[in-house]
């Protein structure tokens, strides 16, 4: 063998070891493997509502150090997302409607289900809503709309139903 062969062998082993990179490199993980559900409000006609109180949901979890306020007193709002629990089978959630001045309890039962994307990326979860109950303050009714959970944020999951006399 030459040493022009062997430049030329080496050449081509560089090239295809560059390719390969290149192929390995391209894995599209999501930015935040975090998964979200999506709340409309609407009236009990079927009209899309605004809230035009302060709304403020707090989660509850079985330790007081996992309970988080996830959202803080927001107001004239139609729609919002909320995260979801990777693993709990039973989401509990507070909704504090006017300043705490009325509080509904929102129960989601769910499955939970391992995501894989690459080995390159975050662990991830999916979920199937299978059930949710709620008290009936200020929300008349909750369906569900979209029960898959995904990273999927322009799919509704839940139409909740504000009470007319509020």
């Amino acid at each position: 063998m030459t040493r022009r062969s062997i430049t030329r062998h080496l050449h081509g082993l560089w090239l295809l070891l560059a390719f390969g990179i290149c192929a390995c490199s391209s894995v599209d993980c999501p930015m935040n493997s975090s998964v979200y559900t999506v709340y409309q409000l609407y009236k009990a006609n079927g009209v899309a509502d605004t809230l035009k109180d302060s709304l403020s949901v707090i989660s509850f979890q079985k330790t007081p150090e996992q309970d988080a306020v996830l959202l803080n007193k927001i107001a004239n709002i139609s729609e919002f997302y909320l995260p979801i629990s990777y693993q709990q089978t039973e989401d509990v959630l507070f909704f504090l409607f006017k300043n705490a001045d009325i509080v509904d309890t929102v129960t989601i039962r769910k499955e939970n289900r391992n995501h894989f994307e690459s080995v390159n990326c975050n662990p991830s979860f999916f979920h199937t809503i299978t059930g949710v109950e709620h008290t009936k303050h200020m929300i008349d009714s909750i369906v569900v709309k979209n029960p898959e959970v995904t990273y999927d944020k322009g799919k509704a999951h839940f139409y909740i139903y504000l009470r007319t006399d509020r």
